[in-house]
């Protein structure tokens, strides 16, 4: 075999091994950010969810329930973190209002 057919078929599985799919029109920083916890997330029903929040977008980083004292990270569509729901205290609130008034959209990724 050529050198150059090796190279191209390793390039192809190599390529294959991993593929993360989010959904369309997340932002690009955001997308970085998937990326990153998709690697660390140790759960399988890990997720990251999108919702309307406080008049915006908000993504959750939905660590999974295979721990007791899981927090989720809460991030604007800017990924800048606006805190965590969760953990060992149950905090339910951002920026001092309960999370629940969040409107569900849609899961942005899933393990």
């Amino acid at each position: 075999m050529k050198p150059v057919v090796i190279i191209l078929l390793f390039t192809l599985f190599a390529g294959s091994c991993y593929k993360m799919t989010v959904t369309y029109g997340t932002p690009e920083c955001m997308e970085q950010k998937i990326a990153a916890f998709s690697k660390q997330a140790v759960c399988s029903n890990a997720a990251v969810k999108l919702y309307q929040f406080q008049n915006e977008a908000v993504y959750v980083f939905d660590p999974g329930d295979c721990g007791a004292d899981l927090l989720s990270e809460v991030a604007n569509n800017r990924c800048q973190s606006i805190g965590f729901l969760g953990g060992i205290a149950g905090n339910t609130k951002i920026n001092g209002e309960e999370f629940s008034t969040a409107v569900y959209i849609k899961a942005i990724w899933q393990k």
